[in-house]
């Protein structure tokens, strides 16, 4: 079998995408780079991607996709054993799509906004505001998944790269200890995921424990 290239970058959303490729199983390259600097792995990456954005997957074929939940699904289409999806004619279905498109479309844009509000402000508008704001969207888009949170896994007894998702985006802002306290079912499905040997690689790699 060809090999896929992720470019990534450590602790960001290729992390999911990452996890999806050693499940599925299939070959993979993974190009670490600091997305946003300046050189030659940049000029590459906007090459591959104009958008300039992490995770960007090279397939077997050559074709660049660009977009996580894509990449999930084409990814499910390659090695359906590896469970990354419910199959079409399966009832989970209609829900891991709906919280699939819930997780990028909605939460996920959050960080792009609330991370750097100068950027998508005028100059002299109050940036903390915004970021306040998005801040306390992301938190209500949460407390609502929250409320749709299967045990062990988001849909229940079955695994699906929802829980990837889940795993990676608890770890980022507002961290871990706000997720135990106001969204407890996620927290846990997050620590249900860790247990595969897998995704706990990618997690170690991804999220290193601080060095005293």
């Amino acid at each position: 079998m060809k090999t896929y290239e992720l470019i990534g970058s450590a602790g960001c959303g290729s992390a999911v995408v990452e996890m999806a490729l050693a499940l599925a199983n299939v070959p993979y390259t993974l190009e670490d780079v600091p997305y946003l600097k300046p050189g030659p792995q940049r000029d590459r990456l906007l090459r591959l991607n104009p958008l300039g954005q992490v995770p960007t997957l090279v397939t077997p074929d050559g074709e660049v996709m660009t977009e996580s939940a894509a990449m999930i699904l084409h990814l499910h289409d390659v090695a359906p054993q590896a469970g990354l999806a419910p199959l079409p004619d399966q009832p989970e279905r209609a829900r891991f799509l709906n919280l699939l498109i819930r997780l990028v479309a909605a939460i996920y844009p959050t960080f792009t906004y609330g991370d750097n509000p100068p950027q998508w402000t005028t100059e002299g508008a109050p940036a903390d505001l915004l970021r306040e704001r998005v801040h306390t969207r992301r938190a209500e888009l949460w407390q609502e998944l929250e409320r749709q949170a299967g045990a062990p896994h988001m849909l229940g007894e079955r695994f699906s790269a929802l829980d990837l998702y889940v795993t990676v985006m608890t770890r980022w802002r507002p961290g871990p200890a706000w997720f135990e306290s106001v969204c407890p079912a996620l927290a846990a499905v997050a620590r249900e995921a860790e247990r595969n040997p897998a995704v706990a690689r990618a997690l170690r790699r991804n999220f290193p424990p601080p060095t005293e």
